[in-house]
């Protein structure tokens, strides 16, 4: 099909648009509440439970890293703000850039869930989903676990586990 000169610049114009408007879709950044979300550090609590978990698989357990943990708490109040819960938000985000960003040292491995109400409750869920699972009976050494909540998100409860070396 031959185009003539000036529809083929429209063609090409329109096209050009919508490129733009795809590539700006995928930079925009989440929609933040209003009300900051607030976070608490529940590594001491997940830590037996996890602990417990390895050493029925025959594998060291692991130790309070606070790089870990601040990684954790960034992520957790990340989602909470946001009101979703993904690893990745935002076009240029990524998971090892922004746990170096916390001191974590590579390699490292994230758990994220979304509406269990107790540390028990979300370390069951992990244990049960053969990914997370992996991750945490993983060559880590250390162990960070945060939970945060959001009015502006219903409060609904959002956690990150890192796993560290």
């Amino acid at each position: 099909m031959l185009i003539s000169s000036p529809s083929r610049r429209s063609f090409l114009r329109l096209s050009a648009l919508g490129m733009t408007a795809v590539v700006a879709s995928c930079a925009t950044p989440p929609q933040k509440p209003s009300t900051p979300s607030t976070a608490e550090d529940e590594t001491a609590a997940a830590l037996p439970l996890v602990n417990a978990l390895r050493a029925k698989n025959g594998l060291p357990p692991l130790s309070v890293d606070p790089a870990a943990s601040r990684a954790a708490i960034f992520q957790a109040k990340r989602m909470a703000d946001a009101g979703k819960m993904a690893h990745v938000m935002g076009f240029a985000d990524g998971f090892g850039p922004r746990v170096k960003a916390s001191g974590v040292r590579l390699p490292a491995a994230e758990n994220i869930a979304t509406g269990q109400q107790t540390v028990p409750a979300v370390v069951t869920a992990w244990i049960n989903s053969p990914h997370h699972l992996e991750n945490m009976l993983g060559r880590y050494t250390g162990l960070g676990v945060a939970l945060a909540r959001n009015p502006a998100s219903r409060n609904i409860p959002y956690w990150s586990m890192v796993l560290s070396n």
